[in-house]
């Protein structure tokens, strides 16, 4: 049985709809979906993903969001259509009907040890917690002056800003993962001075340089927040389903009975895939579901 950190005081469970009623145990599937490229773009949930969220539950199904984003910054636009649970923070945390699974965070010695890495880098970063992301304020108005200011790209990316907590003095910030968007040296060598504690993934967007990634605990991957759910729904892998794009992917599409990687995506999270569906911006989400058979 998983359970939150010790000593870890996990606050009120986040926005999550009820689960449905269960279909037949044969038929019944965990469903888990990334956000960031899979289920959304840059923020945006095709009207046709959420209709499909909300139509495989009707039918019986449990659908979770499973993003290396913190549920702090699931904003409204994402979770609208209705979920059964969230597995965030790249598996960090993990909540299934207002129950938390799993709560992970730096420990107090590693955190510090992580802030002074970081302001020796010159970085600028977010601390993501389950229910709170605090950044200093250079790091949210340097975000905001590169975002679109129209159309629904520029909407999708000032949610993301505005639910940001800005934070003059990080030092007693408790999180589970750090987000880096400017460095003067490369994340990867950020993650070796923090020690063997944390792992790294560097950033997709190019645009960011080097110094832009992902600082996790390297005990810590989606897969482990999926099998926590799993284990308490008291599911077997095989009625697992796991769409994704993305490096920090892999483990949720090995794990999975079925693992759909998103057209396009990383080369690691396509090689280990089951099958392939299209992106967000082609609604592709929709059609993978119908072709499962979870409508």
């Amino acid at each position: 049985m998983f359970a939150p950190n010790a000593g870890v005081q996990a606050s009120p469970p986040p926005r999550v709809r009820g689960v449905t009623s269960p279909a037949p145990a044969s038929s019944r599937r965990a469903i888990f979906l990334d956000v960031d490229g899979t289920y959304a773009h840059h923020g945006i949930v095709p009207e046709a993903h959420a209709d499909a969220v909300r139509a495989a539950r009707a039918a019986g199904h449990l659908v979770l969001l499973c993003t290396g984003r913190p549920v702090s910054l699931l904003t409204d636009r994402i979770i609208a259509a209705g979920f059964d649970g969230y597995v965030a923070g790249a598996g960090a945390y993990a909540v299934v009907d207002g129950e938390v699974l799993l709560d992970t965070r730096f420990p107090g010695d590693l955190s510090a040890r992580a802030l002074r890495v970081l302001a020796d880098a010159g970085a600028l970063f977010l601390l993501e917690g389950p229910h709170a992301t605090h950044a200093h304020p250079a790091t949210v108005d340097a975000m905001a002056t590169h975002l679109p200011q129209r159309g629904e790209e520029g909407a999708g990316r000032r949610d993301l800003t505005a639910a940001i907590t800005r934070t003059e003095d990080l030092a007693g910030v408790s999180f589970g993962k750090i987000t880096t968007f400017h460095a003067e040296v490369p994340v990867g060598a950020i993650a070796d001075a923090i020690g063997p504690e944390v792992a790294v993934i560097p950033s997709s967007i190019p645009d960011l340089g080097p110094g832009a990634g992902e600082i996790f605990l390297a005990h810590v991957h989606k897969a482990v927040g999926v099998a926590a759910v799993v284990e308490r729904l008291g599911l077997a892998r095989e009625h697992v389903i796991a769409f994704g794009d993305g490096l920090n992917d892999v483990e949720m599409l090995e794990y999975a009975g079925i693992g759909v990687a998103i057209e396009g995506g990383d080369d690691a999270a396509l090689a280990v895939a089951d099958r392939t569906a299209a992106g967000p911006r082609q609604s592709g989400l929709a059609k993978a579901f119908a072709e499962l058979g979870l409508l």
